[in-house]
């Protein structure tokens, strides 16, 4: 009657064994060979995004510079959560949190907690990939701008004296 009684005790353990892998869908195994893509989910938080924010500046105000945000609660309408979730193919994980508080339609509040620098973000995967993290790369303000030291360089020509007629 029972098939499993035929087989028996290690018999079943392999069917169970085998049923259990077939409804997890094999998305917990990880195969070798097999390419997993990275997976980002929310918003990209960038610093410059977030030094533009302004205690005083209104939801629409915000919105421009940030983007809509991720949650936004019908139960606590005057917190606006901005978040973003990063897994690579490795199965590595990173997270950013900004949550942003409003009173009276202005910005009150940024909480920073949860919040990480993005380029601390990059180095900090780069490192768990096992990657060398390459040098800061130099900014058009830490280099000197010709322009500023011809202006203040002093002419070496002397103006042209009238031809004696």
């Amino acid at each position: 009657m029972f098939t499993a009684l035929k087989w028996g005790k290690s018999g079943t353990i392999a069917m169970v064994v085998m049923a259990a892998l077939i409804a997890s869908g094999c998305s917990s195994l990880r195969f070798p060979g097999v390419y997993r893509i990275d997976i980002g989910q929310g918003n990209i938080l960038t610093q410059e995004m977030v030094d533009k924010l302004r205690i005083g500046m209104t939801p629409r105000q915000v919105e421009y510079v940030m983007g809509s945000p991720m949650i936004a609660d019908t139960f606590h309408p005057n917190r606006w959560d901005y978040l973003y979730h990063l897994e690579t193919g490795k199965g590595i994980s990173i997270r950013n949190h900004l949550i942003l508080y409003f009173e009276n339609e202005r910005l009150a509040r940024i909480d920073e907690s949860l919040y990480k620098d993005p380029e601390q973000l990059r180095n900090n995967l780069l490192k768990q990939l096992g990657v060398p993290i390459p040098p800061k790369a130099d900014t058009a303000e830490d280099k000197p701008d010709s322009t500023q030291n011809s202006e203040e360089e002093e002419p070496t020509q002397t103006p042209a004296e009238p031809a004696a007629a």
